[in-house]
């Protein structure tokens, strides 16, 4: 879908233009299909940033138009694919048994910044994971994922014990393996519709990024968050791109984009993003009336701990039947993210 924009078409698109300021002079326009809020990070500073970095390496050659509720998020993948957008953000724990390797982010255990997760991530896929070719049809633009996920709710949680029994909105991957090992009643429902669940009381929490405080309203309805250091799990995410969109561009715009955009670069900013969202969603959690922060005990630490080596052996197991190196994987993340400055 990337198009050579004519001055009629910047026009008609300046109002929906992330950098209206540029477009002006852009001889491509990508289109973007996000399918988060208007106000959350994801189309607040993600898009924005890689949209900066895409103006500044392309000296304003190349620029992007953001469209929002073009599609659910489980269905962001295949319309990339079909050419109706040129980028997207997806999560793959919305498309159960279409990723495995991307578990590997998400287990819980790793310690560091969303900044250092995503980084590594992005390494040992080029290294590992991008070995299991899944996905296969879309040219991966951007590897990254949130801070350690808490469970939040209505009803103050302040054991660990208490979320045995608990319906809880569980996004699909590690989450829902971690969900399982702690007896919650998982509850899927996408991001987007997290808000209405709770308001409704359809489910007793939510198990979701700090940065959702924020982004999804949550400390209006999920006043309280228990905190495990780490948190249950960490989301993967990428940012995707339509092949002929890329193919049809310049050849020296797509190194150039290779070279200075794509890969590790935009995925360490979006990290950066993510652990600031964080920062200030509790920020905002402990300035809104009624809101709380529960910190786990120890114990409840040590237990999640017992809780977590299960899932990470699993997940590594199932992740190596792909024919990946998981172990090497798994170590090479935790490598990085150690080494990470």
């Amino acid at each position: 879908m990337a198009k050579f924009t004519t001055f009629g078409g910047l026009l008609a698109s300046a109002a929906f233009a992330l950098t209206a300021g540029t477009a002006l002079a852009a001889d491509y326009t990508l289109v973007i299909s996000s399918w988060a809020p208007p106000t959350h990070s994801i189309n607040a500073r993600m898009w924005p940033t890689f949209t900066e970095m895409v103006e500044e390496a392309t000296d304003g050659r190349v620029t992007t138009e953001l469209k929002l509720g073009l599609a659910p998020p489980p269905a962001q993948m295949d319309l990339v694919m079909d050419g109706a957008a040129d980028l997207s953000i997806i999560f793959h724990g919305y498309q159960a048994g279409r990723f495995v390797t991307t578990k590997m982010i998400e287990l819980p255990g790793y310690v560091g910044s969303s900044e250092a997760a995503s980084v590594a991530y992005w390494r040992a896929y080029d290294a590992y994971l991008k070995d299991a070719n899944e996905h296969r049809g879309v040219k991966v633009v951007a590897l990254h994922t949130h801070g350690g996920a808490q469970l939040m709710s209505a009803e103050q949680v302040t054991e660990l014990s208490q979320a045995e029994g608990m319906k809880v909105r569980i996004p699909g991957g590690v989450a829902a393996d971690v969900g399982q090992a702690l007896g919650m009643i998982g509850i899927k429902v996408p991001a987007t519709k997290v808000y209405e669940t709770l308001a409704s009381k359809a489910a007793d929490g939510v198990v979701m990024p700090i940065d959702s405080r924020v982004g999804f309203k949550l400390t209006e309805v999920a006043q309280n968050m228990y905190m495990l250091p780490g948190g249950l799990y960490r989301g993967s995410f990428a940012f995707i791109m339509n092949e002929d969109a890329f193919a049809d561009l310049p050849e020296d715009i797509q190194q150039v984009l290779e070279d200075e955009v794509f890969g590790e670069p935009i995925s360490r900013a979006i990290g950066a993003i993510w652990e600031a969202g964080d920062a200030e969603a509790i920020e905002a959690t402990l300035a809104t009336p009624g809101n709380a922060i529960i910190d786990a005990s120890p114990e409840d630490v040590a237990r999640f701990d017992e809780v977590a080596t299960g899932v990470r052996a699993k997940v590594i197991e199932e992740v190596a039947a792909t024919g990946v190196d998981a172990q090497a994987a798994y170590e090479m993340i935790k490598a990085e993210m150690a080494a990470f400055e």
